[in-house]
C-alpha cells in the first residue's frame, strides 16, 4: 500500500526555491522587506507561496476555515 503525500511536488519546489533565496540573502519578509535569516521562516514563506499557487499543502495549524468560524 502506498503512503499518501502531504505535500505536492510543486510545494516542494517552491520551498526549495525559498531556501536557495534565503541562502543567497535575497529572501525578503513582510512589508518592511527585511532579509530572512531563519531557516524555519524561509520554509514558512515557501509554503505560503505554494498555497498561493494552489499547490497541495495542508492547511495552516491553528487556522479555522471561514465556514467553521461563521457557525459560532
Amino acid at each position: 500500500m502506498a503512503t499518501r503525500r502531504k505535500y505536492g511536488k510543486t510545494a516542494q519546489k517552491t520551498v526549495e526555491s525559498a531556501m536557495r533565496r534565503r541562502k543567497r540573502g535575497t529572501l525578503k519578509s513582510g512589508r518592511s522587506g527585511r532579509t530572512v535569516k531563519s531557516r524555519k521562516q524561509a520554509i514558512a514563506i515557501g509554503l505560503s507561496e505554494a498555497r498561493e499557487k494552489g499547490a497541495k499543502v495542508p492547511p495552516r495549524k491553528g487556522r479555522r476555515s471561514a465556514a467553521r468560524r461563521k457557525k459560532k
